[in-house]
């Protein structure tokens, strides 16, 4: 009997330990909510808020660009400030303020966002999160047949739903696939209501504390693309992680938009004419 204990008691140990490896969760595939343009997987810890600052200036290049307005720093495309919280560890809801890069500005922008399934050691092979906002125009309403003429409410609001696949290679290395729907209560004739989109992302670890990183969405929908001189949302930058919940990210895009409201249907800003921006976000993560 003593024989079959000391047999069966390693066995009974390699298979828990099998078990809590199999469960164990994978962290950080990002750094931040956000890749540039677009959020990541990522969800605020519960009780974790959140104060994010995001900057996107003029072009730094091109007709509007150069050294007459020092590479677009004497512009500004988009400014936003809001706060987000985690009400979980695994759903997180924002509100923010933008000053808007398309014809609707002044915006107000409430979003949710729920991580349906986390990556595992030895089990789940990616990350899944869900993403939905709403963007409604505070701005005045203007004259009968603008776009800024607001007959119903309804026609100051746009939403956009996305979901977002990850996995995380190594310590070093994060791949996130995306897809969403963007949807307009008011557009163009010569527009469409719906538009739906994907990219990728990517983060490369280069040391402890700095990462590179980049984003893209592309719109598909041919007659939209070929009628409105759309252009694929892309970002790169650099991202500190400075301790203690304080990530600062420094970037280029084309999107003059902050917010997937904005960039994804409004982009017509194109990398090879120079029309890309230079752009900064602060987040600050405390515990309330």
């Amino acid at each position: 009997m003593t024989k079959m204990k000391h047999i069966l008691y390693p066995l009974f140990l390699l298979f828990f330990i099998n078990i809590s490896t199999a469960q164990e969760k994978v962290y950080d595939t990002f750094k931040d909510t956000r890749v540039i343009n677009t959020h990541s997987v990522e969800t605020l810890k519960k009780g974790h808020m959140d104060i994010r600052i995001g900057h996107r200036f003029g072009d730094f290049a091109g007709a509007q660009g150069g050294w007459r307005t020092f590479y677009g720093l004497e512009n500004a495309a988009d400014i936003s400030i809001g706060a987000e919280y985690g009400l979980a560890d695994n759903l997180m809801i924002g509100l923010h303020r933008a000053k808007g890069a398309s014809v609707l500005r002044q915006n107000i922008i409430a979003l949710a966002k729920y991580r349906i399934m986390q990556q595992t050691v030895n089990k789940n092979g990616f990350s899944l999160s869900v993403m939905g906002m709403g963007s409604i125009t505070t701005m005045q309403s203007g004259d009968i047949g603008d776009l800024t003429y607001f007959e119903k409410f309804a026609h100051r609001v746009y939403y956009n739903v996305s979901f977002l696949f990850s996995k995380k290679f190594s310590n070093r290395f994060s791949l996130q696939a995306h897809g969403g729907w963007t949807y307009r209560n008011l557009v163009p004739s010569n527009d469409v209501n719906d538009l739906v989109s994907a990219g990728v992302a990517f983060r490369l670890q280069v040391t402890k504390v700095l990462g590179v990183i980049f984003d893209s969405n592309f719109g598909f929908n041919s007659v939209r693309a070929v009628e409105t001189n759309y252009a694929p949302a892309i970002g790169v930058g650099l991202e500190w992680d400075t301790g203690g919940g304080h990530i600062f990210q420094v970037n280029m895009t084309n999107a003059r938009g902050i917010f997937e409201t904005d960039y994804i249907p409004n982009t017509v800003s194109n990398w090879s004419e120079g029309e890309y921006r230079l752009g900064f976000t602060i987040a600050r993560q405390f515990k309330i």
